[in-house]
């Protein structure tokens, strides 16, 4: 009994000592975000005037893949996609805008959603989460959460009209997107309930300070 209970403890702290080097030892992708994002003033920006994904301008895949500077950006940043017309991929939901959450726990909570193609761009909260669609691992968001720089690696696919997030590709989601109406409504395992958030032009003065 006692040898049992030696290898579970050992098999337990190995797998807390695993954990704990993905979340914050193992080693960031190569940053190949655009440093014009981080120029100037995003609050010239009408996040209401959407770019028509007409197919007249750069795709996805020319717009190098952005990521969460260091351990959150101070300043929000300019659009990510501002030169992409690739239209929207099959079964993908237009959730482009600005949004800020209208009551409870996270009132004021602003997020920009950017797409085109398969891609999809959040900044919110100090992040940016740069991904892809398709439900894979190598082509998910692999970036930092503020304010302790863990690292998240996440899959992201669309079910029935409704964006899912997969932590480490495993099938729970833990976070959910979706329209309704003209309304974002938006999950989150910390905050009980449902967000709902409505349409903004501007990203609110607060946001454009540095901290």
């Amino acid at each position: 009994m006692k040898l049992l209970l030696r290898i579970s403890v050992a098999a337990l702290g190995l797998l807390l000592g695993s954990c704990a080097v993905v979340l914050f030892a193992w080693p960031r992708p190569p940053d190949t975000t655009d440093p014009r994002i981080f120029e100037g003033d995003a609050g010239g920006v009408d996040h209401c005037e959407l770019p028509a994904l007409n197919g007249s301008g750069l795709a996805a895949d020319d717009i190098p893949k952005a990521y969460t500077p260091g351990c959150g950006w101070d300043r929000f940043p300019r659009p990510v996609l501002a030169g992409c017309r690739e239209p929207l991929a099959p079964d993908v939901v237009d959730l482009r805008g600005l949004w800020i959450a209208k009551a409870g726990p996270l009132s004021g909570h602003v997020e920009r959603i950017e797409q085109c193609g398969d891609r999809t761009v959040v900044t919110s909260s100090g992040i940016i989460h740069d991904f892809r669609t398709d439900g894979t691992l190598a082509r998910g968001s692999r970036d930092v959460e503020p304010p302790y720089c863990a690292n998240t690696w996440v899959s992201i696919e669309w079910v029935d009209g409704v964006l899912h997030f997969h932590p480490f590709g495993l099938p729970p989601s833990i976070v959910t997107r979706r329209l309704e109406g003209d309304e974002l409504v938006w999950t989150y395992p910390r905050v009980e309930g449902e967000v709902r958030m409505r349409r903004i032009c501007r990203v609110p003065g607060r946001l454009l300070r540095a901290r």
